[in-house]
């Protein structure tokens, strides 16, 4: 029998084309299961059709409601494991013929051979990425790592230049719309007030690439322009420089538009060419062959339930108007507002906006995880179920208890004060924590800890800070105006 193959969203590259007949089904249904970005909505919709074009004749598309009205009954499908567990489920209960996943550098069944050998089971980030390194061979010398050190952290957390308003680099490469984003405009307007779909977000132009040739021009002018940047400047932030120096690669990487073990070779050819500095390298490669694969597998090896069934610190706030419809004028803190606004205008933000602003103020706030990660996964163009669960329940909110990160990622305004210039704009003083212009990352710190102190004071990376919580001598008061201030 001849197969056809049905591609997903996340396989749209020639990575996943081996060739023969393919299926493409765009689905209504999953654009109406939750509120969404419109951009991310866009992006795949454009990315889907984009590939449709490509494809040409070699390709079956159908624009159905349900998946099920094209794929019930067939007998000729085969599919790449797609990226989800209700996915996978569907294709299994169909019949199809079921291939192993692709996109990612370690596959599966190497992971699990990985994580089967590890003493006490302990699957450390740092153990998966020096493997991956010993694997591939990018970046080594026979057995030892390049510059002598696996990790180069020491010198990529350099705070924003003083004084700067942006890096001073030049504007990132943007795609040109066509006329099929044209086309998926107008029915994304048209599912909305038809109430087919509930979007939030700006309508703006698409700034992520949806078609590999588009993928590689970022790639292309991320090394040029930006990578020699991206180590030092990793987590710094600046209010008018959105993009500082990272790459804008993560939504082609999930479309499967590009290949990230070519990727992480051609950031570590340009180390060897004498191009770009080894801590920047070093530091891109591991969030591609280290982090991104890292939390793809332990979507898989912790389980389907993992992200409704861990809540470590009893976290049951319900997300705030603000996040639900990513209003950034119904909040003061200057840091979070800026954030909300930037995700409202381009569903995006770079990561110590994630985990440090929009993470650590929900952690502080006790918001609920399970409803933290589906946020993080419908109002992000890169969001997916497998990126949030260890991203979101394990390492921004600590809801497993330590199985992704050894303590919660908690910090006060003096950290958001040394990496990023919002506190001057800020009616909050990121130095006071009790008060009307106490900063309520401040204030937030200390109360997270007095409320979990049960929880978390055994917790030997938090030895410090509770000995430090011990002797404030207005914790208790600290701790009241936490609990009846305002949220925002």
């Amino acid at each position: 029998m001849t197969r056809t193959r049905w591609i997903f969203a996340g396989q749209l590259g020639s990575q996943f084309d081996d060739g023969g007949r393919m299926l493409l089904v765009e689905a209504r249904s999953v654009f109406g299961r939750r509120p969404m970005h419109r951009a991310k909505a866009h992006l795949i919709l454009s990315a889907l059709r984009h590939r449709v074009a490509e494809l040409g004749d070699r390709v079956e598309f159908h624009q159905v409601d349900h998946y099920g009205e094209v794929v019930n009954g067939r007998t000729d499908l085969e599919v790449i494991d797609p990226t989800s567990y209700s996915a996978r489920r569907f294709v299994r209960k169909l019949g199809a013929e079921v291939l192993p996943s692709r996109g990612f550098v370690t596959s599966e069944a190497d992971f699990a051979r990985w994580a089967g050998a590890r003493p006490g089971k302990r699957l450390l980030l740092e153990d998966f990425y020096r493997s991956v390194r010993q694997r591939t061979g990018i970046l080594m010398q026979g057995d030892t790592p390049v510059g002598g050190k696996w990790n180069f952290d020491a010198k990529n957390r350099h705070a924003p230049p003083k004084g700067a308003v942006t890096l001073g680099l030049p504007d990132p490469w943007w795609p040109t719309e066509d006329h099929i984003d044209a086309e998926v405009r107008e029915d994304l307007d048209r599912w909305q007030a038809d109430g087919l779909v509930q979007l939030v977000g700006a309508d703006a132009p698409r700034r992520f690439a949806v078609t590999e040739a588009e993928a590689n021009r970022a790639l292309d002018d991320f090394i040029g322009s930006r990578l020699n940047d991206f180590g030092p400047f990793e987590d710094a932030t600046l209010t008018g420089d959105w993009s500082m120096a990272h790459s804008l690669l993560s939504a082609p990487l999930n479309l499967g538009l590009l290949n990230p073990l070519e990727v992480a070779e051609r950031v570590a050819a340009e180390y060897d060419a004498g191009r770009a500095p080894l801590a920047s390298v070093e530091g891109f490669v591991r969030q591609i062959i280290g982090w991104r694969d890292y939390v793809w597998h332990l979507y898989w090896h912790l389980g389907e339930q993992y992200p409704r069934t861990n809540n470590y610190l009893q976290a049951t706030n319900p997300l705030p108007r603000a996040f639900l419809e990513l209003d950034s004028a119904a909040v003061e803190a200057n840091c979070l507002s800026q954030s909300i606004e930037g995700l409202n205008a381009r569903g995006w933000a770079h990561h110590i906006q994630r985990l440090m602003i929009l993470g650590n103020w929900s952690l502080q706030r006790g918001y609920d995880p399970a409803a933290l990660s589906d946020w993080f996964t419908d109002m992000f163009i890169d969001g997916t179920p497998w990126v949030m669960a260890a991203n979101v329940i394990g390492m921004s909110q600590h809801a497993d208890g330590g199985i992704v990160a050894t303590k919660p990622y908690v910090a006060g305004g003096a950290y958001l004060n040394s990496m990023t210039d919002y506190c001057g704009g800020c009616r909050f003083n990121p130095k006071v924590r009790l008060g009307d212009d106490a900063c309520p990352f401040t204030a937030g710190y200390w109360a997270f800890l007095d409320r979990n102190e049960r929880l978390l004071a055994s917790n030997f990376r938090l030895k410090m800070p509770y000995a430090s919580l011990r002797r404030l001598p207005d914790r208790d008061a600290i701790a009241m105006q936490e609990r009846v201030r305002d949220r925002f």
